[in-house]
């Protein structure tokens, strides 16, 4: 099912390609849906099982060795995640194994049964990623239709997982390279959002509330306050991003069998949790995300979140990074909302949404996800924050595969994203 060519002067060409891209978009974001609230409601199970039963966490070193030992023996081809369908969309070689979804479901459940700091959002993109593949492999697409549905995958994932369509739709055509997006995408990735979204909700999931209170307009301090904020979010997302992948090739380099490296970064957050009393930054830890948003907190928890969080990852655990990026932005926002003058909430919202534009590259996505998750007043201060973020957070990055498609700024650093290239995604 080669793309079809059309014009103005042949409409009914067009109509037959909107027809094609609605009908598979909606067959893709029913799939990704349907895994999303199925993993949700999973995770919700698993974190209230930890919470009532505190003692699973002395066994996350045993589940990590399990988890280790599952990707090991079945899941070597699909252990890249996230990396793995963005280096499809730009280079289309095979169809994403199957196992990829319920290896991930089932690796990232483990790790919060038994307080592993993870998040869920790289979950539900490999889920939607892995069941569009196995259209594309069902309807035999060539590699340019193949690259669509896969991108329409990613983003009917990340829609439904945080009840978020428009910055779903967003963030599956500009997570693949830094500076550049493919419209060619859009009509695909936003119905594919919409119907991931929708079908999660039919399903039952309900997804958590936030609330950023009365909103300041505009003014001259208040938007000098969000730039220094904006530059503490990119460096924050920027150390995230290093530290992660800086003790995860340590991890390698030193511990070669992989399903060790979970057991020993398991048996160092345990202890931790155990010998700190630090509950708070393990799981996805939505209370506390909660709470930055009402009153003041520790000033120090978004670097507690960001230590146990990147020691999780870098150790082999399955989850994602983006919830726990989440924490650190909204923790962070609420320790310097009372040095900047500002509203805890406000700052809270944006830090919340920044810290992840800064360590994920992709600015429009997050000031999306702003709106809809705390009203378009916060729009502009969203939006600042995030651009300046962005700026800040370098040409690194969580995705490893993530291009360079234009760099961020006039002689910028050759800093590039780990494994980035310059460049755009072939079309």
């Amino acid at each position: 099912m080669p793309l079809i060519s059309f014009s103005l002067d042949r409409p009914l060409d067009l109509l037959v390609y909107i027809a094609k891209w609605l009908l598979l978009a909606l067959v893709v974001g029913a799939l990704a849906g349907s895994a999303s609230a199925l993993f949700l409601f999973a995770l919700d199970w698993a974190t209230g099982t930890r919470v009532a039963h505190r003692w699973l966490i002395a066994l996350l070193p045993l589940a990590g060795f399990g988890v280790g030992w599952i990707y090991l023996a079945f899941g070597r081809e699909v252990e890249a995640g996230n990396n793995l369908l963005i280096d499809e969309v730009h280079d289309p070689k095979k169809t994403i194994p199957l196992r990829m979804a319920p290896l991930v479901l089932g690796g990232t459940v483990l790790s919060h049964l038994f307080g592993a700091s993870v998040g869920r959002e790289g979950t539900a993109v490999q889920m939607g990623g892995a069941l569009a593949d196995q259209v594309t492999h069902a309807l035999k697409l060539q590699p340019a239709d193949r690259r669509i549905v896969l991108m329409a995958g990613i983003s009917a994932g990340f829609a439904s997982v945080f009840g978020t369509p428009l910055a779903g739709t967003i963030f599956g055509l500009e997570v693949l390279a830094i500076g550049r997006m493919r419209y060619d995408a859009l009509l695909a990735c936003l119905v594919a959002a919409i119907a991931g979204d929708q079908v999660c909700l039919l399903w039952g999931v309900h997804h958590t509330p936030y609330a950023v209170g009365a909103v300041p307009p505009p003014a001259v301090w208040t938007v000098l306050a969000v730039i220094a904020a904006g530059a503490a979010f990119g460096l924050a997302g920027r150390l995230f991003a290093v530290g992660t992948h800086a003790l995860g090739a340590a991890f390698k380099r030193r511990v070669p069998y992989g399903p060790l490296r979970p057991l020993l970064g398991g048996s160092v957050v345990a202890a931790a949790v155990f010998a700190f009393g630090a509950d708070r930054y393990i799981g996805l830890g939505i209370p506390t995300i909660q709470a930055a948003f009402a009153g003041p907190l520790p000033p120090y928890d978004f670097l507690g979140k960001a230590v146990f969080t990147i020691g999780s990852l870098a150790s082999g655990f399955k989850g994602g990074e983006v919830t726990p990026l989440f924490y650190i932005g909204a923790t962070l926002g609420n320790a310097l909302a009372p040095l900047l003058h500002m509203p805890v909430a406000l700052l809270a919202g944006v830090g919340f949404v920044a810290v992840f534009a800064g360590a994920a590259n992709t600015p429009i996505a997050s000031t999306l996800m702003a709106v809809e998750l705390f009203g378009a007043e916060v729009g502009v201060y969203a939006a600042l924050g995030c651009v300046v973020s962005y700026l800040f957070s370098g040409h690194t990055g969580i995705y490893r595969a993530q291009r360079i498609g234009e760099r961020k700024y006039r002689a910028a650093p050759a800093d590039a994203a780990p494994g980035a290239q310059d460049g755009p995604p072939p079309a």
